[in-house]
């Protein structure tokens, strides 16, 4: 799950730069509050790409699509963007879950059925 969510906050930490150069042009906010609410933002992905397998680190990461959404309210287009990564989110949570779930069951069954690899006699 890590790995998937990880990538998806990266790619969210992109955006959110280049819709911070948008908003300073399109919106009528000062460029000192544009970036400082983009840098939060983009420092919470970078963060949370560490916290991920901490207690809360999947619900911040909520957080985080649910403001992403929000700041549709300054770039419409962000109302889009926001809704794909919240997609990707869920898909990241949902899916990674499913792959390490996978994997304990595959590294349980080596282990009692004996490693071929690791045991070659």
């Amino acid at each position: 799950m890590r790995t998937l969510c990880a990538s998806t906050l990266i790619g969210e930490f992109f955006v959110i730069g280049f819709a911070g150069l948008v908003a300073m042009q399109l919106s009528d906010l000062p460029a000192a509050t544009v970036w400082t609410v983009s840098g939060i933002a983009m420092l919470l992905c970078v963060l949370l790409c560490g916290m991920l397998t901490r207690p809360g680190g999947v619900q911040l990461g909520w957080v985080l699509q649910i403001a992403l959404i929000a700041s549709g309210l300054v770039i419409p287009a962000m109302f889009f963007l926001g809704a794909v990564f919240a997609a990707l989110w869920w898909a990241s949570v949902h899916y990674g879950r499913k792959i390490d779930a996978a994997k304990a069951r595959w590294a349980a069954q080596g282990e009692t059925a004996g490693d071929p690899v690791a045991d070659p006699a």
